[in-house]
């Protein structure tokens, strides 16, 4: 056991120092990591600066940058900086909660296709087909405009503000879990043909205990490559779906709903639009080049080819 420990150990050790070579991946665990830090201190900003996101000054509409108002002020008077910290808060918050609801469907449909394989995988992985050869984006469109009180949800929860929030996620993530099935699915395959598989069943394990003690641990890899990938399109999706007024509603900021507030005023007040779409790019590219360095430092065949 101390030798598979130290193996481990020494396996996580390699996979760091090829990540620390990988100088796009760093550079953008750096900024996601100062973004984070950002949205996360919204509040703080919004104290220091003695601002209200939500507050609106229609004497004060469109202002330049001012110590006051660092960005400037939108077309209600409200501070774009802290309205922009506040909007980072809700897209990262969809994207990695999207993104990790759905790698642990996805993770669980792969494991018991590739695990039991026969009548069930063929059950799961026709699903999994039929879900992927879905249009996403009209599937999502649909699914975000249906009136949730003609489906029997409480009116008390379809009409509070932070259900758009809740019900982006919760879509999103149901329809984002193929990609981690397959990889799963394909993994668990190969894994329980393996010895120590076999070894388990000697020693009379059950096939639970075989897939998350034995074959779970041996995924992590092709699991956390995949999360992390699948963070920037959720946001992008989620940007995508407010931008068309289908995702988060206001008075609830979002850096989608951002960019649909400013379209009309792109001539006039360009700057309100190309604050929160720099922000979608950078951060988009950056998970992107974050899960390219993990997928390098986590499988050395990809960094050899």
């Amino acid at each position: 056991m101390s030798g598979a420990t130290a193996s481990g150990q020494s396996g996580w050790a390699l996979a760091r120092r090829r990540f620390r070579r990988h100088r796009l991946a760093m550079a953008s665990a750096a900024v996601l990591v100062i973004l984070a830090v950002l949205s996360i201190s919204a509040p703080l900003v919004a104290y220091l600066l003695d601002l209200d996101p939500a507050a609106v000054d229609l004497f004060n509409r469109f202002q330049g940058p001012s110590p006051a108002h660092p960005l400037g002020t939108d077309e209600l008077g409200r501070d774009v900086l802290v309205r922009l910290l506040y909007g980072g808060r809700v897209s990262l918050l969809v994207g990695i909660t999207a993104a990790l609801v759905a790698s642990v469907i996805g993770t669980a449909v792969g494991l018991l296709a590739g695990y039991y394989g026969g009548r069930l995988d063929a059950l799961l992985m026709r699903l999994t087909d039929g879900i992927i050869a879905l249009p996403l984006l009209p599937l999502l469109i649909v699914l975000a405009a249906v009136d949730l009180a003609k489906i029997g949800v409480p009116a008390a929860i379809a009409d509070s503000e932070s259900v758009s929030l809740y019900r982006i996620i919760i879509i999103v993530a149901l329809a984002g879990w193929t990609t981690v099935a397959r990889l799963v699915r394909g993994a668990a395959l190969t894994l329980r043909e393996r010895d120590f598989v076999d070894a388990a069943h000697g020693m009379g394990a059950g096939a639970l205990r075989i897939m998350g003690i034995h074959i779970l641990p041996n995924l992590v890899s092709p699991i956390i490559v995949a999360t992390t990938l699948s963070v920037g399109n959720i946001i992008l999706l989620e940007s995508v779906l407010s931008f068309l007024g289908l995702g988060i509603q206001p008075p609830i900021p979002s850096w989608g709903n951002m960019l649909t507030n400013a379209q009309e005023l792109i001539w006039s007040a360009p700057a309100l639009a190309f604050y929160p779409g720099i922000l979608i790019f950078v951060t988009v590219i950056a998970f992107n080049f974050l899960g390219d360095g993990l997928q390098d430092a986590l499988d050395p065949k990809a960094m050899e080819r």
